[in-house]
């Protein structure tokens, strides 16, 4: 006969013929298991049908007090109260303070009532108990469970009972608040390297802002240098251009002609050499009109695919917008860009230039050290199927002078050109390049809207587009 089933005034001699040896291996083993016991819900069940429900307590009843302390929750059960196994259906929820189990967390004071009948704080169940044992649950100073134990007889429990569930109840809330130690862990772990990514992330877009400043400044710096020497020595080519003028209307010898013919070609190479620094530097004049770079590409297209040994191909938008820029200075740009695709292509390779309207809003992605405003722009796209540009010069390809050509072929200004140009008009130019398949040039030009044509219209600058 189990232990609760015995009559009240024999039970504490009964008790006493528990095996303490037995009783003892339950809380042992309870000890041995709880390390590995992973979650507090896991734990409720294991206390109840593993350690209560085998030290001879005919049911076993255990609530978890929720985090605002204002009610408890049925969370598991043993004996005829859960016939369902670990599954409860329609869980007992009681307000903290009301009932029995709600007195003992409120009060966190152990309970023992001898006749539920006699106690006005009885809430009776679908089967009326005479008597009841109440422990609660502390974890950190603060009463989170409870394990309750009924009895059909009176008088059914006594110090024994309370003793042996006060150390289940103790151990229940040691496990519990190592759990909860468990999760800060994890947490401040988690924390930690959230903590360090966005440290890292703020480390790299420093570095990546210095970077962008530092080549801001040289850029700068080196503008200046080349547009004071630009100047100077456009003044200087000027005096040589008028002597050279001078001589031929006195030279009477063939000898004479051909060396003054001579020195003509190598001051307007001098002057076209001047005139792409200065759009380096972005202090080249330029005079904006509004135009279709759809039928600049093409006139140039007509011009050039004569004299070039690749094909071009050219995807043109229908729908392009207008921009407004220096003729002379987009026609330099297309060429030097189709020039400097057809230089990286091999044989039986092609040229393709591509226009589209895009719009960059505030979060632009172009990886560049121009800031555009956010509005509508034309892309102009280069590509060519050559070798593709090495990541360590992609850096250096905009730079003056920068060239990967054999001396004499070329002054390795054309890019640095495109991008002074395209900066100097409210625009800017980006590479991508892969090895093996070749290099694409995207140019982003503003595009030009009703208003800013009409007020371009009445400086006199050009006249609109179709009128």
């Amino acid at each position: 006969m189990p232990l609760m089933n015995t009559p009240a005034r024999t039970r504490a001699q009964a008790w006493e013929q528990i095996s303490e040896a037995s009783a003892l291996r339950t809380l042992n083993s309870f000890a041995v298991h709880l390390i590995g016991i992973p979650s507090a819900e896991e734990l409720f069940w294991y206390v109840a049908q593993n350690v209560v429900g085998r030290l001879n307590f005919i049911d076993c009843v255990i609530y978890q007090v929720n985090d605002e302390q204002s009610e408890l929750r049925q969370v598991a059960a043993w004996g005829e109260k859960n016939p369902y196994g670990r599954n409860i259906i329609n869980p007992l929820v009681i307000p903290l303070g009301r009932g029995i189990t709600g007195q003992v967390a409120k009060t966190n004071k152990a309970l023992i009532v001898d006749d539920l009948l006699q106690d006005q704080n009885y809430i009776p169940d679908t089967q009326i108990a005479r008597s009841e044992i109440c422990v609660p649950v502390v974890c950190q100073g603060r009463v989170v469970g409870i394990i309750d134990s009924e009895h059909p007889s009176p008088n059914a429990f006594g110090p024994a009972e309370l003793e042996i569930l006060n150390t289940v109840a103790a151990m229940t809330g040691a496990k519990l608040e190592l759990l909860a130690e468990t999760k800060r862990s994890a947490q401040r772990y988690q924390d930690l390297v959230a903590s360090h990514a966005h440290l890292t992330q703020e480390i790299t877009a420093r570095k990546a802002l210095e970077l962008k400043l530092f080549e801001a400044r040289r850029l700068e710096g080196l503008g200046r240098l080349t547009g004071k020497f630009a100047h100077e020595f456009n003044n200087i080519l000027t005096v040589i251009c008028g002597n050279i003028e001078l001589l031929e209307g006195r030279s009477n010898s063939a000898e004479g002609a051909r060396f003054l013919e001579d020195a003509k070609v190598a001051a307007a190479r001098g002057s076209r050499l001047i005139r792409g620094l200065l759009a380096f530097a972005q202090r080249a004049r330029l005079d904006p009109v509004k135009m279709d770079i759809n039928t600049v590409i093409v006139e140039f297209c007509a011009a050039y695919q004569t004299e070039c040994s690749v094909m071009i191909e050219t995807d043109l938008a229908h729908d392009i917008w207008p921009i407004g820029v220096d003729q002379a200075g987009i026609e330099t740009l297309i060429h030097n860009l189709v020039e400097n695709a057809r230089d990286a292509t091999l044989a039986g390779g092609k040229v393709r230039i591509v226009t589209q309207n895009v719009f960059h809003g505030y979060s632009g992605t172009l990886n560049s050290d121009v800031d555009l405003a956010p509005g509508n722009y034309v892309r102009i796209t280069v590509s060519d199927t050559g070798p593709g540009i090495p990541e360590s010069r992609l850096a250096q390809i905009f730079d003056p002078f920068f060239t990967t050509k054999p001396i004499g072929a070329g002054t390795g200004l054309g890019l640095a050109i495109v991008k002074g140009f395209a900066q100097q008009s409210g625009g800017v130019v980006t590479c991508t390049s892969q090895l093996g398949l070749g290099s694409s040039f995207q140019v982003d030009l503003p595009a030009v809207t009703d208003v800013e044509s009409r007020s371009l219209a009445k400086r006199g600058v050009y006249e609109p587009f179709g009128g």
